[in-house]
């Protein structure tokens, strides 16, 4: 059976100048840290008044916020509708997994991954925030996508959320781990093709019909 594309909702009209505080804003959480990063200092950044950046966000946190979200809307598009899922199940899941791992792979996430790591023990808010836009988004996303391969006959009935859960865990590896923590600074595109396919053996053999 045909593997299915997996779609995000449109995105709405853009605001170029929200666009602008929120790419400003996350350079300057990812350069500074959140707490000495300052709406004022973003404000400055950005060119305009500090009143004008409060018009569009009430708080730091509330900036926060959306900065994460929408790196995490980025990075879900990317994943999920990077290319046509080809025809044959296990290929279309084998290149969404090293989509999935190339974006996770690259400078700008490592960073955001960094800093939510690094900032989430004093401000826990940033954290479910992150988990919210990201990795709750992704498997439920994830999971809608398997309830269809479990209609199809690609896997077997079960938990879908947690097959998700484990399929990102199982793609992410010992990659994740190297890049995130400076074992390494570069990762191959066959490296994460290795990973993504002694991923998918593993998993298809617990859920695979």
């Amino acid at each position: 059976m045909e593997a299915e594309i997996l779609t995000l909702p449109p995105r709405t009209g853009r605001d170029e100048k929200r666009d602008a505080i929120l790419e400003t804003a996350c350079e300057a959480f990812l350069t500074d840290g959140y707490a000495a990063t300052s709406m004022s200092s973003i404000a400055s950044k950005v060119g305009g008044s500090k009143a004008t950046l409060y018009n569009y966000f009430a708080s730091k946190e509330e900036l926060f916020a959306a900065v994460i979200a929408e790196k995490c809307q980025d990075f879900l598009s990317v994943v999920f509708e990077g290319e046509p899922h080809e025809t044959e199940f296990r290929l279309a899941l084998k290149h969404l997994g090293e989509r999935l791992l190339k974006v996770m792979l690259s400078d700008e996430k490592i960073a955001i991954y960094r800093l939510i790591t690094a900032e989430t023990a004093r401000f826990p808010e940033l954290g479910r925030a992150f988990y919210r836009s990201g990795p709750e988004q992704g498997k439920k996303i994830m999971s809608e996508y398997f309830d269809r391969a479990v209609a199809q006959g690609h896997l077997k009935p079960g938990n879908t959320l947690v097959m998700a859960s484990h399929f990102f865990d199982l793609c992410k590896g010992e990659l994740h781990h190297r890049k995130l923590w400076n074992v390494v600074d570069h990762i191959t595109d066959n490296e994460i093709r290795e990973n993504v396919s002694q991923a998918m053996d593993v998993f298809l053999a617990a859920y695979g019909a």
